[in-house]
């Protein structure tokens, strides 16, 4: 695992998930002939009938993009005067409902609907809001603060701030409001510069000062930031994502850290979450149906792979021996594939 990590030798050059195109790592592909209007035929028949055809709704659902999806949402009100939405909530119950609506929501109202979720009630859901903004490109950043002003005629960022505090918070707040360039290009200069920085705020002195973590990590592009990886263990034999486990704590350390892990790559750092989603005791529905989803169309292939060189089985195989029922079924759908052989 740590290997993993730890190999910067091909980093700076290898493909980023964050600058991928839609549709070419997922493993569900918009429909070639597709037509909205008899799909919502079939989805009302599926679910007008006499009991519900959950085999209709899972093929139809995981077989087409979330933007031939909303299309489908759009014929379905226009032929039935409801939404799928409700006839879903109101057919279907439990984590093959939540899957469903999961996928039939906007990606960027996905976002937000996970966002305001993690912060509702006592105590924000930190794990949920460090994986959410570690791993989105500015632009999904954008898109989720939009959908979040229209629903709440609030931003999200004042939200945030009651929910947050401290140096989580500074990193945290950066993150959302969307501040990190998105570019691509690479000065190894600066990429020096800043390493020399960070190795000077942290393994050089005693005490950390976090605020140079936060403004290096949280701003700069993704490709300038795996350049500054590689400078930053030549400077200091360690790698940065040791030096941060060792230097800090709590939720910094864990936002920190995860910003490093998708900046080196971000299947594998989906890879390990959702092997955590299904680990031991119980399983995390919650964080499985999001990544599922949300990655589907981005890099699930991608994280498909990784997880079998991680854990030596396959992803279709854990979700086959942890879920049941429909549900199993959907996930398997969205998942596309075995990788055992």
């Amino acid at each position: 695992m740590a290997d993993l990590w730890e190999d910067l030798d091909s980093l700076v050059k290898s493909p980023s998930s964050f600058s991928a195109k839609p549709g070419e790592r997922g493993t569900i592909k918009p429909k070639s002939n597709f037509d909205a209007e008899d799909d919502a035929v079939k989805l009302r028949k599926a679910i007008e009938g006499l009991g519900t055809d959950e085999k209709t709704l899972i093929d139809i659902l995981t077989h087409r993009s979330n933007a031939q999806r909303q299309l489908i949402c759009e014929a379905y009100q226009a032929a039935t005067g409801r939404t799928l939405l409700e006839d879903l909530e109101g057919d279907t119950d439990g984590e093959f409902k939540n899957i469903l609506v999961a996928l039939i929501t906007p990606p960027a109202t996905y976002d937000c609907h996970e966002i305001m979720r993690a912060i509702k009630g006592v105590g924000a859901n930190c794990d949920v809001l460090i994986e959410i903004f570690a791993s989105r490109s500015t632009e999904q950043i954008a898109a989720l603060n939009e959908v979040y002003l229209k629903e709440t005629e609030k931003k999200l960022i004042f939200d945030l701030k009651r929910e947050v505090s401290g140096d989580f918070a500074k990193g945290l707040l950066l993150l959302a409001e969307g501040l990190r360039d998105g570019g691509t290009d690479v000065d190894e200069e600066k990429a020096r510069e800043d390493a020399q920085i960070l190795y000077n705020a942290g393994e050089k002195k005693w005490g950390t000062d976090e605020s140079k973590f936060i403004e290096i990590l949280c701003q700069r592009n993704i490709f300038q930031l795996r350049q500054t990886l590689v400078e930053y263990k030549t400077i200091g034999g360690n790698t940065l994502q040791e030096s941060i486990k060792k230097e800090m704590s709590g939720d910094l350390r864990e936002l920190l850290v995860a910003i490093v892990k998708c900046v080196k790559s971000v299947p594998i750092y989906f890879a390990e979450r959702l092997r955590g989603s299904m680990k031991g005791a119980g399983t995390d529905e919650w964080t499985l149906n999001r990544i599922m989803v949300s990655r589907s169309e981005i890099d699930l292939l991608d994280i498909r792979a990784e997880y079998k060189k991680l854990y030596e089985h396959s992803l279709h195989s854990a979700i086959e021996s942890d879920c049941g029922g429909d549900y199993r079924k959907t996930l398997l759908k969205i998942c596309g594939g075995d990788d055992e052989s």
